[in-house]
């Protein structure tokens, strides 16, 4: 884990101040709160404005409230929010067909995070979490939120060098052959992940648009290698790909016939 950086740790200890009192604050509250120097607190409040995360009160000059930024940002969490708790439906729905079990993730950087999760009914199946944070190249869902990523978008995230770690002796190590499987998933539109990120188990990969066409999320089915095979990979596909459907049109995703 990297340091944390003091000047940011200060702006946000700032911000986290409005949610006490009755939201606004001057300058002289902040130097007092969190004994910063005058100097510091000045600087970070007037950053903090100029980026709209605060602004002053009209008619109290010298006090400042809460900007539409965090509103925004707190928006975005919710829609979060809603997208867990969708997924978490359709998931469920998913798992009754193929009683397998079923993923809802998001991309973090180049990890991939499991918001939703229903298990198999089965004594043998893959054991994992919501909350659980994986390498995005050793999974499907991973794979299929990178394939939906724009160059360069991709190329920020995984250099050409970068060095992909090996969850099993199946992981894609290689960045260029990462990206050589990431237009296979484009073009097909389902990822597949073949032991990838565990050796005794295969899954396949959907995306999830929200009303604005971008992929947001991916659904997943997971099944262990005993019951895996080319036939039901390809029932699988659909199913998945059906879920994905179901949980973009919660989300307001239309497709275009």
């Amino acid at each position: 884990m990297g340091r944390l950086v003091p000047a940011v740790t200060r702006a946000l200890d700032i911000l986290e101040l409005f949610l006490d009192g009755d939201g606004t604050l001057s300058a002289p509250d902040i130097v007092r709160k969190l004994q910063l120097p005058r100097t510091t607190v000045h600087e970070l409040v007037t950053t903090l404005a100029a980026r709209s995360y605060i602004v002053q009160v009209p008619g109290q000059p010298g006090r400042y409230r809460l900007g539409v930024r965090p509103y925004q940002l707190g928006s975005r969490y919710a829609e979060q929010l809603d997208l867990a708790a969708e997924g978490q439906q359709v998931a469920r729905s998913v798992a009754e067909t193929c009683d397998e079990t079923v993923h809802v993730a998001i991309l973090e950087g180049t990890d991939v995070i499991y918001i939703a999760k229903v298990d198999s009914t089965h004594a043998v199946r893959m054991v994992s979490a919501a909350g659980r944070r994986l390498p995005a190249h050793c999974t499907s869902v991973g794979k299929m939120l990178l394939a939906s990523l724009s160059e360069p978008e991709l190329s920020s995230r995984i250099a050409d060098g970068a060095e992909l770690i090996a969850m099993t002796p199946n992981s894609i190590t290689d960045p260029g052959a990462l990206r050589e499987a990431l237009t296979g998933i484009r073009q097909r539109g389902i990822a597949v992940e073949r032991q990838e990120s565990n050796p005794d188990v295969s899954c396949v990969a959907a995306p999830v648009r929200d009303r604005t066409g971008q992929v947001v999320a991916a659904l997943s089915i997971s099944v262990p290698m005993i019951r895996w095979s080319e036939d039901r990979r390809a029932e699988l596909e659909q199913l998945a790909a059906k879920g994905a459907a179901e949980l973009s049109e919660r989300l307001g995703h239309r497709s275009v016939a």
